[in-house]
């Protein structure tokens, strides 16, 4: 497995190799979600690019860009024992150099629900993503699907700007009681830890009931019973998968989205919800 550490390293060391190029955007501390999309990449590309990039661009002035896990030994072994061809491992002035002033504005899409809660966070997810498409050349980029408002800006970004790559969507890997894996998920406390299931099993509810025909958005108030402290509710909400409007009347296809706060840790999670025919299909 090769290592770059700046633009030039990667497009040389990428030079000669069979495309398509599928890359694998991370900011380290992986885990088994993260091997999913390289298992997914290395199915569907003969050269695949991890990277490695915690970017301050995403994190507001207040949030955990300093704390954030780092683990690099252990996230190159992983990497290179999932079959990634190249990790691109640039540090903060390789990506953004003196002078740097282009950013990506997403739009209206990215000023809801996680938007909302951390402002200009997908400003930054957009124009790391953008540069990363570029410097890698790449034509897939795998994400999951727990991130999905992300996947959904990152949709409009593409489409918006012709940029010639094809987004790769992996469903959310979970621990057996439901919780999604988060690299953020080893600051739980213990008592924390055992409530944070309860975002899922709400979600769960709500995607069961749209499911089975219900389209009362009193369902929401009804699944918030699962939100038992000490979580604390950011938002929980059933939204279009393209624009992340809530429904007012809740029907398929559609994501049902939460997010509580666990002291100062935050989880995300979210269940699609396919129409009749996608889930015969």
């Amino acid at each position: 497995m090769l290592l770059a550490r700046s633009v030039r390293e990667v497009r040389e060391m990428l030079r000669g190799l069979p495309h398509p190029f599928g890359l694998v955007p991370t900011m380290g501390a992986l885990h088994a979600g993260h091997l999913r999309l390289v298992e997914r990449a290395v199915t569907e590309c003969p050269t695949v690019v991890g990277t490695i990039f915690v970017n301050p661009l995403q994190f507001g002035p207040n949030e955990d860009f300093a704390r954030y896990p780092r683990a690099f030994e252990a996230d190159l072994r992983a990497f290179e024992a999932a079959g990634v061809a190249l990790v691109f491992a640039p540090d903060v002035p390789q990506m953004y150099p003196a002078g740097f002033a282009t950013a990506i504005d997403p739009g209206p899409l990215a000023a809801v629900f996680e938007g909302a809660l951390r402002p200009d966070h997908f400003r930054g997810v957009a124009t790391v993503c953008t540069k990363l498409f570029s410097i890698v050349g790449a034509e897939r980029a795998f994400f999951g699907e727990k991130d999905a408002q992300q996947v959904a800006v990152l949709r409009h970004v593409i489409a918006d700007l012709n940029l010639p790559v094809e987004l790769g969507v992996v469903p959310t890997v979970r621990e057996d009681d439901g919780l999604a894996l988060s690299s953020r998920n080893i600051y739980l406390s213990p008592q924390e830890r055992a409530a944070a299931p309860g975002l899922y099993r709400a979600l769960r509810e709500i995607a069961n009931a749209v499911g089975a025909g219900a389209r009362d958005r009193g369902l929401l108030e009804r699944a918030r019973r699962h939100l038992a402290a000490p979580l604390r509710e950011a938002y929980l909400d059933v939204v279009d998968p393209a624009t992340f409007a809530p429904l007012a009347h809740l029907a398929a296809p559609c994501i049902a989205i939460g997010s509580v706060y666990a002291s100062a840790v935050r989880l995300i999670d979210n269940i699609p919800i396919h129409a009749a025919a996608e889930r015969a299909a």
